[in-house]
């Protein structure tokens, strides 16, 4: 019986060998500096000084599981079929519960409860789901499996509609933002035409224009761009992007040691979290910055690598959608910590404090690999082969090898 699996070559093996260390890389980080950043909290609110890492720790293990049911257990494929409308549905479900009863944290609500300590953030799995269903659309538009008309019809309904559902009702433009930058890029993946793409970026702009302008609390964060002009001296809302800028100066070169940062104390806000690169670059310096920069680009380079690989548009559109949303997700941080974008309050991935980032994120991680292994199953032609089976024709009144007269 041939064999279901070939030989993989290196440039096959090799992408996903340097995803994985970069993921695990991230994630190991990640602990480290949750354990240097949340500790300082956990000792003020009265909690044990592991409480944070603990719980980090816990939501990676869950993640990394999901990953690898994804990655070993459910083909890609499935998400163009019916599975892809329980994921769907459970995002909708979700989101209008969250604008319903959900719980409001700094302003936003953005949290669904679970029980009286342990809540989700939809909006983290929801834009899984608009990605995957993007994909499915445009998959089925380009096997002639359905008109151009009802499949823009489909993308209104059931990824644009919702999306802006999420904006309006949890004022989340981070979210929407990573969002429409996950879906452009299954449609660059997919190959969709290149004035489509750019009137979809003029309208995205446009959008976003609008959504920071037009909000006073949203145009407020410009103040980026001056924060000690802040009509407060710089202890308005330029304040903690002052304190990011301490942490990265007194970093310096190589940092002032793990563990030894002074912006944790209670300065800089969201340190464990959404500031958390600055902690990075205040305690392991910009060496330190760059080795977390470089995993993220690696990551960038192998997820793109693999996407391309796939024998078939809707694996690649998958693959690449993930990883282009991952890593401009986390340049989105990194630049809002550094001071060269206005302030999202997006975590960063692999590295950030929380449980509905992490294991999102480690999702994301599980399709990449999912589409990875569409490489190991053998091509048409390699399978006929294998199942050839050549028969040696024996002369006239000559017995067959191996038997006597």
């Amino acid at each position: 019986m041939a064999s279901r699996r070939r030989e993989l070559p290196l440039d096959v093996v090799g992408p996903r060998a340097v995803l994985l260390l970069c993921v695990l890389s991230l994630l190991l980080i990640g602990l480290v500096m949750v354990y240097s950043a949340g500790s300082i909290t956990d000792v003020k609110a009265g909690n044990s000084v592991i409480s944070s890492v603990r719980s980090q720790a816990l939501y990676a293990v869950l993640g990394a599981a999901c990953a690898v049911v994804l990655w070993k257990a459910v083909p890609y494929r499935v998400w163009a079929g019916p599975a892809i409308w329980v994921v769907w549905g459970a995002a909708a479900v979700t989101l209008v519960l969250t604008a319903v009863i959900g719980t409001k944290v700094y302003g936003a609500q953005r949290w669904l409860g679970i029980t009286d300590t342990i809540g989700i953030q939809p909006a983290e799995f929801a834009k899984i789901a608009f990605l995957l269903m993007g994909a499915r659309i445009l998959y089925l538009l380009r096997q002639g499996s359905i008109e151009p008309r009802a499949a823009m019809t489909q993308a209104i309904l059931l990824v644009i509609i919702p999306l802006l559902f999420l904006y309006k009702t949890q004022s989340d433009l981070g979210t929407t933002l990573i969002c429409f930058v996950g879906i452009y890029a299954v449609m660059w993946v997919g190959g969709v035409p290149g004035k489509v793409m750019g009137a979809l970026l003029v309208a995205g702009g446009l959008f976003a224009f609008i959504a920071i302008f037009g909000v006073g609390y949203r145009s407020s964060r410009l103040v980026y761009l001056n924060p000690w002009d802040d009509g407060q001296g710089g202890y308005g809302d330029g304040f903690n992007i002052i304190r990011s800028y301490y942490a990265l100066a007194e970093g310096g070169l190589f940092g002032v040691g793990l563990g030894n940062s002074r912006e944790k104390f209670g300065y800089l806000f969201a340190s464990d979290s959404d500031f958390i690169f600055a902690i990075i670059g205040e305690e392991l310096g910009l060496v330190g910055a760059l080795v977390v920069i470089g995993l993220f680009v690696a990551f960038l380079v192998s997820g793109l690598r693999i996407a391309q690989g796939c024998p078939d548009e809707f694996g690649r559109m998958i693959a690449g959608g993930c990883t282009i949303m991952l890593v401009f997700q986390a340049f989105l941080n990194i630049g809002c910590t550094i001071g060269v974008l206005p302030t999202t309050g997006k975590p960063l991935p692999f590295i950030s404090s929380g449980g509905s980032s992490i294991i999102a994120t480690m999702i994301m991680v599980g399709l990449i690999l999912s589409v990875s292994r569409a490489q190991e199953e053998p091509t048409v032609y390699e399978q006929r082969r294998a199942d050839l089976r050549v028969v040696r024709a024996e002369g006239p009144g000559r017995a067959p090898r191996g038997t006597r007269r």
